[in-house]
């Protein structure tokens, strides 16, 4: 944990003001924890693993543009860095993006800057309102509106809040693809593991696994496991092992908890057609309670199994 503090701290994609934040101060009571910026995803990563902060709040998945390619690449481990941290916690926010700048005007405009996820969220605005105007990839949407607050003849894709932040002029707001936008965060975690629910289609696991590409099926029979065991998928990514050419790590994602027994049972049946499988944590389903402020209350301890 962060040594400038007693409470807790919970790292977050920085700089000030990002979604990331946003959701961080949603998940976390702000009279109880510390906010920690980070410049990268991957320093999150590492900051949970070298329990230098007690969370990490990662985005991982758009409704509109998909995977966050960054945070699963991290989650594929390839150099096994980050071994003890599992998600036990997930949260959605809704995501409304505005045209922020120094600027009066649209046709003042010779560059944008934000995060590669948030120019695939804003692409049939851009096109048809700025198209042709140099696009730059940062670290953040929030750092993007810091960037543009010093430089005139730019702009950037960020929040209301970030507008606020750094005393940017709101050019156009809601120049997301879709109305409905949304971005769903993992919270990362050496320590605090989600308990069962007590309704069975309550939560829910994911897992990476490798297989055999040499054997006809493998993948098929893997995941007919799921099937067999009436486990519910709800998502499936993949990304290149970089070990070997056109290998690739699977990730999936079900209904049900790591530790009910139709589960574990799943489990051992999964691993007799994987090279590797890795389970990556089970956390409460709040897409359907749509629901925020976990409070700490949503976890237990890996230690003592009490309820923090």
């Amino acid at each position: 944990m962060s040594t400038s503090s007693a409470l807790p701290s919970v790292a977050y994609l920085g700089p000030r003001s990002s979604y990331s934040h946003q959701e961080a101060i949603e998940c976390f009571n702000p009279a109880e924890h510390t906010f920690e910026p980070q410049y990268t995803i991957a320093d999150i990563f590492v900051a949970v693993q070298s329990r230098a902060v007690a969370y990490g709040v990662v985005p991982f998945e758009n409704s509109t543009n998909g995977s966050v390619v960054l945070t699963l690449d991290l989650f594929c481990d390839r150099k096994r860095s980050f071994q003890d941290e599992l998600v036990c916690g997930e949260a959605y926010l809704d995501v409304h993006h505005c045209l922020l700048s120094a600027s009066d005007s649209l046709a003042l405009i010779s560059r944008i800057y934000s995060h590669p996820q948030a120019f695939g969220q804003c692409e049939s605005w851009l096109d048809a309102n700025l198209k042709g105007v140099e696009r730059i990839d940062v670290s953040s949407t929030s750092k993007a509106a810091q960037i543009v607050a010093r430089e005139p003849g730019s702009a950037a894709i960020s929040s209301r809040v970030a507008a606020e932040v750094h005393r940017l002029k709101i050019l156009a707001s809601n120049i997301e693809d879709s109305p409905d936008n949304t971005t769903r965060f993992f919270v990362l975690s050496t320590t605090r593991r989600s308990p069962v629910s007590e309704a069975p289609d309550s939560d829910k696991t994911l897992l990476s696994f490798t297989i055999d590409h040499e054997i006809p099926g493998a993948l098929c029979d893997s995941l007919k496991v799921f099937k067999d065991f009436n486990l519910n998928l709800t998502s499936i990514a993949s990304r290149p092992s970089k070990i070997l050419p056109w290998n690739y790590i699977f990730f999936v994602e079900f209904v049900g908890h790591k530790e009910v027994k139709e589960v574990r049972l799943a489990m051992g049946e999964l691993r007799k057609y994987c090279l590797n499988l890795r389970i990556l944590g089970s956390y409460k389903d709040m897409q359907h309670s749509r629901g925020h402020g976990y409070r700490g209350s949503e976890w237990v301890s890996a230690r003592d199994g009490n309820i923090i």
